[in-house]
């Protein structure tokens, strides 16, 4: 089966007084749209999860359109290029906005749009993160993690400085919105945020020299997208060597596109 993909659009929006406190401007734009977007979309907060108030879909028999509300940016996109006209026209006639044409950048995500679908990246955001390391070297990895590696609080010698860790494994929870493939090393790693020695930081070098070698690595979005749901699980059993609890990955697809994943430690020893 064959969806009709239509692209994502993204539109600026800027209709309160420079003179009040930006913060203040922030809040306020957010209340006044969520308020008009409740009325267009005849819907009622929350949507699809408890914390994501800022999703919003209309759906009716021929249609279904969706908008994402960031700050001041909106991102519009639905299976039918009619209702997605329709609602920007409606935003139009009541704020004054600017439209910035199909989706291609945003917070750091890059959006391809082709007829086989879509493909998101984050490789700029991961060139300005191996930049931020310094890494300056040709050398790369072919795994983010050495094989049945494991990390205690107690390895090497505490940082003198763990600002950089710190900074870097942020950026890297960051970029596993689109790359799964390193959410278990930097799960493991963000454990010992308060207190990072030596060894944690080599092995975050070693994820990022593993992100060099696969940069334009991101997830595709398929077209031809078939409904089957598919789900796998694995397990580390009590791979902790403190606490020996165990650390859960899985993954979902839908058809060939991954659509969701987590790797989490569990919170009693098994």
């Amino acid at each position: 089966m064959r969806n009709v993909t239509v692209p994502l659009i993204v539109i600026r929006h800027d209709w309160m007084p420079k003179v009040v406190h930006k913060n203040m401007v922030l809040n306020m734009k957010r209340l006044l749209l969520l308020s008009l977007v409740l009325r267009l979309f005849d819907l009622s907060l929350p949507l699809l999860r408890p914390h994501e108030n800022a999703l919003f879909i209309r759906k009716s028999e021929r249609e279904i359109v969706l908008l994402l509300l960031y700050v001041d940016d909106v991102i519009i996109t639905g299976v039918n290029a009619d209702g997605i006209f329709d609602l920007k026209a409606s935003l139009h006639r009541t704020f004054e906005m600017k439209d910035l044409g199909s989706l291609s950048y945003f917070l750091g995500l890059e959006v391809i749009s082709t007829v086989d679908g879509i493909y998101i990246s984050q490789a700029k955001y991961a060139s300005d993160l191996l930049a931020r390391a310094k890494l300056t070297d040709s050398r790369i990895e072919s795994t983010p993690l050495e094989p049945n590696i494991r990390f205690i609080p107690m390895d090497g010698i505490v940082l003198d400085n763990p600002t950089l860790y710190r900074q870097l494994v942020g950026k890297l929870i960051y970029l596993t919105i689109t790359r799964p493939d390193i959410a278990y090393p930097v799960h493991v790693l963000s454990q010992f945020l308060s207190a990072p020695r030596t060894t944690h930081y080599v092995a975050v070098l070693r994820i990022l020299r593993y992100i060099k070698g696969t940069i334009f690595h991101g997830l595709h979005f398929s077209a031809y997208l078939s409904l089957s749901l598919q789900a796998y699980s694995d397990v580390d059993w009590a791979g902790d060597p403190t606490d020996y609890r165990s650390t859960t990955g899985y993954c979902l697809f839908l058809g060939d596109s991954l659509i969701f994943w987590q790797a989490k430690k569990q919170t009693f020893t098994t």
